[in-house]
């Protein structure tokens, strides 16, 4: 699978089970109500999204310039970084103005989604590149 359709399934499996981790750490870790936490998920989700398709899209170009090939420990490591750093800059201001607190609490907060997410976007890229195959920018 490749090309749109292959971003397409990535960002709707990725996101769908995001809206739903997140809502329930919101809710059960954060005391937020789940109406609340909700909303606070789907927008996220809706961000992330966005960001997903630009980021990756900027990640594949420049992947597909790189001598090596293939997906390193270290690529994938780089990927996850740098898509959860944008979504921190972006999201940490969303999150301060919907749930009605700080900048600081706010960052706190996404601080915690981030670490999670992290693990969480290195491992679903892991295992979706092995059920679905590297994309063309990775292949040999």
């Amino acid at each position: 699978m490749q090309g749109l359709k292959r971003k397409v399934v990535y960002v709707s499996l990725f996101e769908l089970i995001a809206v739903g981790l997140t809502s329930s750490v919101l809710v059960l870790l954060m005391g937020h109500d789940a109406g609340h936490a909700s909303v606070a998920a789907v927008a996220s989700s809706l961000v992330a999204v966005v960001w997903n398709f630009v980021y990756n899209g900027m990640f594949e170009a420049w992947e597909a310039r790189q001598a090596k090939r293939g997906r390193s420990w270290a690529r994938r490591a780089a990927h996850a970084l740098g898509f959860e750093g944008g979504l921190v800059l972006i999201l940490v201001p969303l999150f301060a103005w919907w749930l009605n607190i700080s900048l600081w609490e706010a960052f706190v907060l996404d601080l915690g989604l981030v670490l999670f997410f992290m693990f969480y976007t290195f491992l679903f890229s892991l295992a979706f590149d092995r059920i679905f195959g590297l994309p063309a920018s990775a292949q040999a």
